[in-house]
């Protein structure tokens, strides 16, 4: 059996939305308050047995509900839980447990609980009348908090609402919800010498080479612990008389006060005696780590992260602990789910990713938990699962929800295979940024990702300020990636908002054969009878000319070539683009101080690269002053080498953009229209 989906209406952040789960483990990412340990929460009051905190307040309800609708009737919420047949890991007694709850009788049955927290009905009429006549949806809730919030009950049902009935105890007890939230304090649970986990899992674990033996029948394995039993208390039974022995003298002394004070009368004096139990002795115990070098270290002298990790595994071995009939007999727990906020808190990054490998392979092997939910924001996280564990929250605006399943996007054809392939292996924890981003910039390279950010400060934009993520996938694979965002393909798609920046890199080949090689684009058309010519990104732009969450944007179809090109191509005279790095460094300072086309021709050496700008330029039929700058961008495309220059190049246009605007030093700088066009459709 497993939690096949959950309903949320009316609470926090989700007005009405279905969640929907899978066997196993289920990672639920999205940016920050977009609803994941809101979720969580809702799980929590219908699940957990002995939740203390099933009644609500006012500002837990969803307040995106409009005024006519609060004014119509008032504000409730219901929260449902279907558990259905498992394919995996069904147990005989799972359809016994949920008997009195199913919503649906076949072979995959399915059962429901439902909790609702509602206004009583006999105070209905009244809270129409005073909210009737308000005008504003802030009165509402107002009128709610002072005046109806406590009349407000909550239930637990189970089955169909049609015919609702109370679940038995005996069965909401058989789930056992351990929730790990994010703001964790291990402390008390893993040091104190009464810290019940700790209790628990020893009292469990005690033994246990006897307890797991396949070969010993039941009354066999008794015989053996209590055996070892005896021989416990008998060595006690030896340090108590020691004990006794040693205050002996003393006793005689520190009783004298009661003797004094009367508590001896009737032949009656104080004394001293004890047994311990194995409970007791537990309390002796302390966890420590153990170092090759032969330390031992005391498990509070290390580190968050390794302490929470420890934590962890504890639980785990307690869940096995609660669910072992042979052990708790008609008390073990029957249906133990795990819920762990942000696991990445206090782990290395290379960490993050072992321990998600952990849980999903120690559910494969041991079925600890019968389901594990986790919560992050870790990119390490989600480059360790597969697309189809992965559910993500998205949130546009205060108090709405969008449920998204990025392994769903993806068609069943060659092509859909082909993309969800290509995406679930290059998925990668940069990549993965996407995937938490209020807005995302797919680049072609590594210039564009460095040179953006502060591309976007010169036109008055903070892309940390907007969560903007710029993710480099390379222009071929833009169509792989963009199919998780492509809301109008899929309704499993991730609504952000999504730009595409890829180069329209110009190409030519003989009319006799050969291949497409790269051209500048003053060469286009200007020799029709031997070359074939081509841009890139005429479709991509196209097909997305009119999508309401994703555009590509390119260079000037005419004019336009690579990023670097246009760098140049609107800033042909900025000394400031050329950097320590690049080769030709004076030849370009000369030429961008050329105020005619014939002094910067006579300027260029010559080579077979500069013959050909020379001859390519004089053919077309573009101006002088169109000339003189695409021999400059030219020149400067073949003088760069993408990384270090790119690098070099956003310090030095931070720094120039950092100067004071009457500062003499501040140079400055066109952001080429294509990325302007790009960054106010993104951000406006």
């Amino acid at each position: 059996m497993y939690i096949k989906k959950i309903t949320i209406k009316g609470f926090r952040n989700f007005g009405e939305n279905v969640v929907e789960f899978h066997e196993g483990i289920n990672v639920l990412i999205g940016h920050n308050n977009a609803g994941k340990s809101n979720l969580l929460r809702a799980m929590q009051l219908v699940l957990e047995p002995h939740c203390r905190c099933r009644r609500l307040q006012t500002s837990d309800f969803c307040k995106n509900t409009k005024l006519e609708v609060l004014k119509s009737h008032s504000p409730k919420v219901e929260i449902s839980v279907v558990l259905a047949n498992s394919k995996e890991d069904e147990q005989v007694d799972d359809l016994r447990m949920v008997a009195d709850w199913l919503i649906k009788m076949d072979a995959d049955y399915e059962a429901q609980l439902t909790y609702i927290f509602a206004l009583q009905e006999g105070k209905e009429e009244e809270y129409i009348d005073a909210v009737k006549n308000l005008e504003d949806v802030n009165d509402v809730w107002t009128i709610i908090e002072r005046k109806f919030i406590r009349y407000y009950t909550y239930s637990l049902f189970a089955g169909d609402l049609i015919r609702p009935s109370k679940p038995e105890r005996e069965n909401i007890d058989k789930f056992d919800f351990q929730f790990l939230g994010a703001l964790r304090n291990v402390e008390d649970d893993l040091f104190s010498s009464r810290s019940q986990l700790l209790h628990d899992v020893l009292s469990f674990f005690i033994d246990y080479e006897i307890k797991s033996d396949a070969d010993l029948v039941e009354q066999d394995k008794k015989d053996q612990i209590e055996t070892k039993e005896n021989e416990t208390a008998q060595k006690a039974d030896e340090l108590i008389e020691i004990l006794k022995q040693r205050l002996s003298k003393g006793k005689d002394t520190m009783l004298e006060y009661a003797k004094n004070t009367g508590a001896s009368f009737n032949g009656a004096e104080p004394d001293f005696s004890g047994i311990f139990s194995d409970y007791d002795l537990f309390n002796a115990l302390r966890l420590i780590v153990k170092y090759t070098t032969g330390f031992d270290v005391p498990i509070q002298n290390n580190g968050l992260g390794y302490n929470n990790l420890i934590f962890i595994s504890l639980l785990l071995a307690k869940m096995q602990a609660d669910t072992d009939g042979n052990y708790l007999g008609s008390s073990a727990k029957q249906f133990p789910i795990l819920l762990i906020e942000e696991p990445e808190a206090h782990l290395h990054p290379s960490m993050q990713y072992k321990f998600l490998k952990f849980l999903k392979d120690n559910y494969k092997k041991y079925h600890r938990a019968r389901q594990i939910f986790v919560t992050t924001h870790s990119t390490q996280i989600t480059s360790a699962i597969l697309l189809e564990e992965m559910i993500c929250l998205h949130s546009d605006t205060p108090g709405t929800t969008t449920v998204c399943y990025p392994g769903r996007v993806f068609t069943d054809d060659d092509e859909g295979i082909k993309s969800k392939k290509f995406v679930q292996r290059f998925l990668d924890a940069t990549k993965s940024d996407m995937l938490f981003a209020n807005k995302v910039i797919m680049v072609e390279g590594l210039a564009e990702e460095l040179l953006l950010p502060v591309m976007a400060n010169y036109m008055g934009f903070s892309l940390e300020d907007e969560h903007v993520a710029i993710v480099s996938v390379g222009n071929r694979y833009f169509k792989h990636f963009l199919k998780l965002f492509d809301t109008q393909e899929s309704h499993f798609a991730i609504p952000t908002k999504v730009v595409c920046i890829t180069d329209r890199d110009p190409v030519r080949k003989k009319k006799t054969g050969g291949k497409f090689k790269q051209c500048y684009p003053y060469e286009i058309g200007i020799n029709p009878e031997n070359y074939e010519y081509s841009i890139n990104a005429k479709e991509e732009i196209r097909k997305y000319s009119t999508h309401k969450s994703i555009r590509v944007f390119s260079q000037d179809k005419d004019k336009g070539k690579t990023f670097e090109y246009d760098l140049v191509l609107y800033n042909p005279k900025l000394e400031l683009l050329l950097t320590e790095s690049m080769s030709n460094k004076r030849e370009l300072k000369k030429l961008m101080s050329k105020e005619s086309l014939a002094d910067m021709i006579d300027e260029m050496r010559s080579s077979e690269e500069n013959n050909r700008i020379v001859a390519s330029v004089n053919l077309s039929s573009w101006s002088d002053e169109e000339k003189m700058k695409a021999i400059v961008a030219s020149r400067y495309l073949n003088s760069v080498g993408k990384g270090e220059n790119a690098l070099e190049l956003s310090v030095a246009l931070k720094d120039n953009f950092e100067l004071a605007d009457d500062d003499s030093e501040k140079k400055v700088f066109n952001v080429p229209k294509y990325i302007q066009d790009a960054l106010i459709w993104l951000l406006k």
